[in-house]
């Protein structure tokens, strides 16, 4: 194998590498929201661990934070908690940050 065709696959792996860490850091990070929100809503226990699944299974049905996004502001809104737009996206900034030093860290 050539050193070129070498470097190529190191880069190749390094990318792939990358995007695996950024989906975990997303899961991880929306787990955390889910549990964060949970709170928010008053839901506790076990409730609180199937409700933050639920909020990491919503960011399937698109690319990018809209669709959690929309899902947590019609159930805060279903429950009248008074949480803006702008306070979850502060803490999806948050605990991005949070969930991409715990996937380095190998948590």
């Amino acid at each position: 194998m050539s050193e070129f065709n070498k470097r190529e696959e190191g880069f190749e792996k390094k990318f792939a590498l990358d995007e695996e860490q950024k989906f975990r850091a997303e899961a991880r990070r929306n787990r955390l929201l889910g549990l964060w929100a949970a709170e928010k809503l008053g839901i506790t226990g076990d409730a609180a661990t199937a409700y933050a699944k639920e909020v990491v299974a919503a960011d399937f049905e698109e690319a990018g934070d809209g669709d959690v996004l929309r899902k947590l502001m019609a159930d805060f809104a279903a429950r009248n908690v008074d949480v803006t737009e702008q306070a979850i996206r502060a803490k999806m900034s948050e605990l991005i940050a949070v969930a991409a030093a715990e996937v380095k860290a190998g948590k």
